[in-house]
């Protein structure tokens, strides 16, 4: 049974940097479509970051596309995501995702938030200005 569980959440400054991590457990991490989301308030759809595919093909949500950057360690079966310069809109609940496959475009699976089948319990990202 797959299980995800993120760290590296905090308060920051803006301009300042978080590597969220995502150790991924059950099965192997390099087999799944995998992707960071973000939370702003509960009751808001989870907006795409960035999706990494099983072929290393990546994409970003526009306003982090040259900020953040996703990655896998496939001996460890984490999943990354290192955030520079970070933003006071930055700021909202970070979860890493994975489904079987990327069954769309990897852009179009930014606003596909449903497409993704397991979820980490997310960690809080909190940007002051």
């Amino acid at each position: 049974q797959v299980h995800m569980v993120e760290s590296g959440g905090g308060s920051v400054q803006a301009g300042g940097s978080l590597t969220l991590s995502c150790v991924f457990s059950g099965s192997t991490i390099s087999r799944y479509c995998m992707g960071w989301f973000r939370q702003t308030s509960s009751g808001m759809k989870r907006e795409g970051v960035a999706i990494l595919d099983s072929d290393g093909d990546t994409t970003y949500e526009d306003s982090v596309r040259g900020r953040f950057i996703i990655s896998q360690d496939s001996a460890k079966n984490t999943l990354h995501l290192v955030m520079n310069n970070l933003k006071p809109e930055d700021t909202a609940l970070y979860y890493c995702a994975a489904a079987d496959e990327c069954a769309r475009p990897l852009f179009w699976l930014l606003a596909k938030p449903e497409d993704y089948t397991y979820w980490g319990q997310g960690t809080q990202v909190t940007v002051s200005s």
